[in-house]
């Protein structure tokens, strides 16, 4: 709903000519190989009026995003004095490189009653040149949307790929003293419980559309599967056979669902359509079989399986031939979640008495040690790749935090009291 009103908002703006690679983006590289510097001139106001509290949190909004994408340092800046409106003179050009910045973003706005217009522009000061532009027409409340959208235009215009930071997380939070889905910005900003059901609701995970999730909820007493439209409260029961309902995981073309049941026994991974009808049984192992992740293409999954004596990732065809192993190191390996790019597998390590983040490449090579402190379990990645979510405790409490894909930049985004758990990224 949120991305049609954002849609139905924007008005794009007429470009002028711009040099494109072949690869269908602008490349930019700073001198020597130092990385990238930002600079985001907080956006000046039209009127007489000016809202600068406003005005900064857009460019703040921009900046975070920049720095945690990896590709610049970004900051804000608002010293350097303008020769005129949005329109770049030479001397304005000269101003910012002389402070070391490659990049530049300007912005200006209105706000008339609750009325927002904003507009934003991206230039390669070194070049001398507009990368990108956007305008935006809304309301005050949207101004952090609108900041996180020309962020993803930046991304664009600089690596040919959309950003991810119009996105949302999921996750399971205590702050009502029960444990229920909640949903929240990429940052952490905007939080909203989802479930209202009193009880324990655990695992979600986002459709393909990202206009719905799944998770399991004990509500009728027992670990049963739910799905529910983000726009609405209506839950509704997509399997509910006895025992294990649990782990579930949509196939990227949404037509199935991967999850662990228990009916017949012990825990073994099935696959159901959307609806909950039409089982198909994928393992058939004395072992506990649980949590499945789905390849991008839809043609494997990977599993948690304690069948050689403890827990590690395996992965077969999702139609439950070419079981092999994954993980070959670590005593206990659990869940894991497939790259958007298909490359790697993120999961979790127990180290001593936590977890940690790893990754792995599909073939079982490269099996890199992310995170360190603290405890940190159930990876979800940003639909570009380029981030992770995760579960952390640092100390006292356990909240959503995220890194980049290799590692760096660790931050928590959750803000909102009790324990936040179990992060599950939407799909652009």
């Amino acid at each position: 709903m949120m991305r049609t009103l954002l849609i139905l908002l924007v008005l794009f703006l007429m470009l002028p000519a711009v040099s494109w690679s072949e690869n269908g983006y602008i490349e930019i590289t700073a001198p020597g190989n130092r990385q990238l510097r930002m600079a985001v001139d907080v956006p000046r106001s039209l009127e007489a009026a000016s809202s600068p509290e406003k005005a900064r949190e857009m460019g703040e909004v921009i900046a975070f995003d920049m720095n945690m994408s990896g590709l610049c340092l970004a900051e804000i800046k608002e010293q350097f004095n303008l020769s005129g409106a949005l329109l770049f003179a030479e001397a304005d050009f000269n101003s910012w490189l002389k402070g070391g910045y490659d990049l530049l973003v300007r912005g200006e706005y209105s706000v008339k009653g609750d009325d927002l217009t904003v507009e934003f522009r991206l230039f390669d000061l070194a070049n001398r040149k507009m990368m990108t532009a956007r305008r935006y027409l809304g309301k005050t409340k949207d101004l952090r949307r609108f900041a996180h959208s020309f962020a993803d235009e930046i991304l664009l215009a600089m690596t040919g790929e959309r950003g991810c930071f119009t996105t949302h997380i999921a996750f399971v939070s205590t702050r009502s003293g029960n444990k229920e889905i909640a949903i929240m910005d990429w940052d952490g900003h905007d939080t909203r419980q989802l479930t209202r059901n009193h009880s324990i609701n655990l695992n979600p995970d986002f459709s393909p559309n990202g206009r719905e999730i799944i998770f399991t909820s004990y509500k009728r007493h027992n670990p049963d599967l739910y799905r529910r439209p983000l726009s609405s409260p209506v839950e509704v029961a997509v399997s509910h056979r006895e025992g294990l309902n649990i782990t579930g995981a949509w196939s990227p073309d949404g037509s199935r669902i991967a999850l662990a049941l228990s009916k017949d026994g012990n825990s073994e991974i099935y696959t159901i359509a959307r609806d909950g009808s039409s089982p198909v049984r994928l393992t058939s192992h004395p072992a506990i079989e649980i949590s499945p992740t789905w390849s991008p293409n839809g043609s494997q999954i990977a599993f948690v399986s304690d069948r050689l004596g403890k827990p590690q990732i395996f992965i077969m065809n999702a139609d439950g031939t070419g079981v092999r192993r994954l993980t070959t190191n670590g005593g206990y390996n659990v869940n894991p979640r497939w790259s958007p790019k298909g490359d790697k597998i993120a999961y979790a390590r127990m180290e001593g008495g936590g977890f940690q983040i790893h990754t792995i490449n599909v073939n079982g090579s490269d099996d890199t040690q992310l995170t360190s402190s603290g405890s940190s379990e159930n990876p979800a990645w940003s639909p570009d790749g380029r981030l992770i979510a995760f579960s952390g405790r640092r100390g006292s409490g356990d909240e959503i935090y995220v890194m980049r894909a290799d590692g760096s930049g660790e931050t928590r985004v959750s803000k909102v009291g009790g324990r936040s758990t179990q992060p599950a990224w939407q799909p652009r």
